[in-house]
């Protein structure tokens, strides 16, 4: 078994902000949707490794009414301390919160938390 992606949701029209959390902050790339899903609204992002197989994937739904996930959340790994530090640093220049006191909490990571534009949680890590 394996992990296709994990939803989060956002509330109507929180589209935009979706794209500069998880395209711009995180550098994951938006994919199109299917068809048959895109009245819905919402965004759909991937990340893919060197080889330029999907390494993770999150979809954005629209939710009405809406409600922050603060303790669910999907956990990114990214490969280096240095892509760590430098996608730490694209989100808060963006003004997102990077929580790092729990940076040396999960044994063999180095990790941070934060919240998309919409205040769901998100973790993002690399082996040590």
């Amino acid at each position: 078994m394996k992990l296709h992606h994990v939803q989060v949701a956002c509330p109507p029209g929180g589209e935009d902000a979706a794209r500069a959390f998880y395209a711009d902050g995180l550098g994951m790339s938006e994919v199109e949707k299917p068809a048959d899903l895109r009245a819905r609204g919402g965004a759909w992002f991937r990340a893919y490794d060197a080889d330029g197989a999907v390494a993770a994937e999150i979809h954005v739904g629209v939710e009405d009414p809406f409600a922050p996930a603060r303790k669910a959340h999907p956990a990114f790994v990214l490969d280096t301390v240095a892509g760590l530090e430098g996608a730490a640093a694209r989100l808060a220049d963006a003004g997102h919160e990077v929580d790092w006191s729990q940076r040396t909490t999960f044994a063999g990571y180095e990790r941070f938390h934060t919240f998309d534009a919409h205040g769901n949680r998100v973790e993002v890590l690399t082996p040590a």
